[in-house]
């Protein structure tokens, strides 16, 4: 298992200097960002490290290149939207970009893509069930006919208001992921522990249910309020009662959780998710949370 990094918390930096600065700071992978330039839509998208639109193969080579100098693997390409959207065109641009960022994969020889299923989140869980199996298997199909796995993040993308009423990706439940994983072997998990703290469900038991479909895993942690919890009620929005943290310093118990990772194999990458407020200040202060977590993780890691 290697240490990695999503490189969305380094929006400023080019591709070159995320590489150098993630060497540096002892990383051994890093989980790409490559969505559409332009500007982003919420936080921590938007960002762009590789631009699939114009990538040719000489640079796709230069990039593996590079990373490979600075004793970098590219782990994953990362993309994350929303291609089950009721706005038909939000969904259009989502599902064509993800078909780009797997041909990418495939022509940099980067094993897998991570992204969400998406969701209409004016229809029930069975109606948006219904969708996926309409809309997935010509993306997959992609992925299959070039050997990319494509990793889903179990991420609700209900945290606020404006996702309301059900959320923007359907894919946060073993109930729907047994239903995504029938459509083909291709497709599996971008496991985030804290999501799974954050819907009230045991962090490390789906690694046990799900050993074969664990294709990527974000470190990434979380504080429950509980008296916020008792105010509001856990039908609220989210971002009233939870905080996203880095590790070790939320209520994941990071010791267990990667004690379970090694118990079942896995061999991917393990990239650092980092969505701390408390260290956003400055690209500074961010990057003392990107290095607060290697050594926090390293040690676990060993």
């Amino acid at each position: 298992m290697k240490l990695g990094l999503l490189t969305a918390i380094l929006p400023e930096m080019t591709f070159e200097e995320v590489v150098d600065y993630a060497s540096e700071a002892g990383y051994k992978a890093l989980e790409v960002c490559c969505w559409p330039m332009g500007k982003a839509i919420r936080r921590y998208a938007g960002i762009t490290h590789i631009d699939v639109d114009s990538l040719t193969k000489e640079k796709a080579a230069y990039y593996l290149d590079y990373a490979k100098e600075k004793d970098i693997e590219i782990a994953a390409l990362a993309y994350f939207p929303n291609p089950l959207s009721e706005d038909s065109e939000t969904a259009k641009v989502a599902r064509n970009h993800i078909k780009k960022v797997i041909k990418t994969a495939a022509l940099m020889k980067v094993p897998v893509v991570t992204t969400f299923i998406g969701k209409n989140r004016t229809l029930t869980v069975e109606e948006n069930l219904k969708q996926m199996k309409r809309v997935w298997p010509s993306i997959l199909k992609g992925a299959e006919e070039t050997g990319v796995r494509v990793a889903i993040e179990n991420c609700p993308m209900f945290f606020t208001r404006d996702e309301w009423p059900g959320g923007n990706n359907l894919a946060s439940t073993p109930y729907v992921w047994r239903q995504m994983f029938e459509m083909s072997s291709h497709i599996g998990l971008c496991y985030d522990p804290s999501h799974l703290l954050l819907l009230g469900m045991s962090v490390n038991k789906p690694l046990m249910d799900f050993p074969d479909r664990i294709f990527h895993v974000h470190f990434k942690d979380m504080q429950i309020d509980q008296e916020k919890v008792e105010e509001y009620g856990r039908f609220s929005y989210p971002s009233l009662w939870h905080t996203p943290k880095i590790p070790g310093l939320g209520d994941v118990n990071f010791p267990k959780f990667i004690a379970k990772l090694h118990d079942i194999g896995y061999k991917g990458a393990g990239c650092l998710e980092m969505e701390d407020r408390s260290f956003e200040g400055s690209l500074g202060d961010r990057k003392k949370g990107i290095q607060q977590s290697y050594r926090y993780l390293k040690t676990l890691m060993g």
